[in-house]
C-alpha cells in the first residue's frame, strides 16, 4: 500500500513538472542592428556578395553568397565579432541549395579604408570544428577577394 501511494505521488509530481514546463513561453529576442553594410568582391569569374549587420559590443551577423567559377554556389550566414580593425567570423553555409549538408569555416576580414579584405590563414580542424591556427599569421596582402561597399538591395520583392 505504501508503494502504491509513493508511486502515485511520484507520478503526480512528474505530471505537474511537465505541465509547468509546457506553460513557460520561450522568448526570443532579436537584436536590431546598429548598422547594415553590403559589399561585393569580384576576382576573375568569381563573385562574392556580403551583408554585415553590426550589433552592440562589436558583434556581427550577416549573410554571404559565393559564386566561384566551376564550383558549387555557397550560400550561408556569418556570426562573429570585430576586434580592432579585423572582423573574425564563422561562416555556416550550404552548397548548390542542398540544405541537408552544412559546412562551417572560420573567416577573417581586415577593414582597410573602404575595403574589407578576406584573409588567408592556416586552418585546422579538431573534433569537427575548424579554426585558424593560433600563432600563425593571417595574410591580408596576397589575397583574391577585396570587398568594396555597395548599396544593399532588399531581398523582399
Amino acid at each position: 500500500m505504501k508503494n502504491l501511494g509513493f508511486a502515485c505521488l511520484l507520478l503526480s509530481c512528474i505530471v505537474f513538472q511537465n505541465c509547468k514546463k509546457d506553460t513557460k513561453e520561450k522568448v526570443v529576442v532579436i537584436e536590431k542592428p546598429i548598422s547594415v553594410q553590403c559589399y561585393t568582391a569580384v576576382y576573375e569569374k568569381d563573385t562574392l556578395d556580403l551583408k554585415i549587420n553590426t550589433l552592440k559590443e562589436g558583434k556581427i551577423t550577416g549573410t554571404m553568397e559565393m559564386a566561384l567559377f566551376n564550383f558549387p554556389k555557397k550560400v550561408g550566414e556569418l556570426t562573429g565579432e570585430v576586434r580592432g580593425d579585423t572582423l573574425f567570423a564563422s561562416y555556416t553555409f550550404t552548397q548548390d541549395g542542398n540544405k541537408d549538408k552544412t559546412f562551417k569555416n572560420p573567416m577573417a576580414f581586415l577593414k582597410r579604408g573602404n575595403e574589407l579584405i578576406l584573409g588567408n590563414g592556416e586552418i585546422e580542424t579538431t573534433m569537427g570544428a575548424s579554426y585558424f591556427v593560433k600563432g600563425k599569421p593571417i595574410d591580408f596582402d596576397q589575397v583574391k577577394y577585396k570587398f568594396t561597399a555597395v548599396e544593399c538591395v532588399d531581398d523582399k520583392e
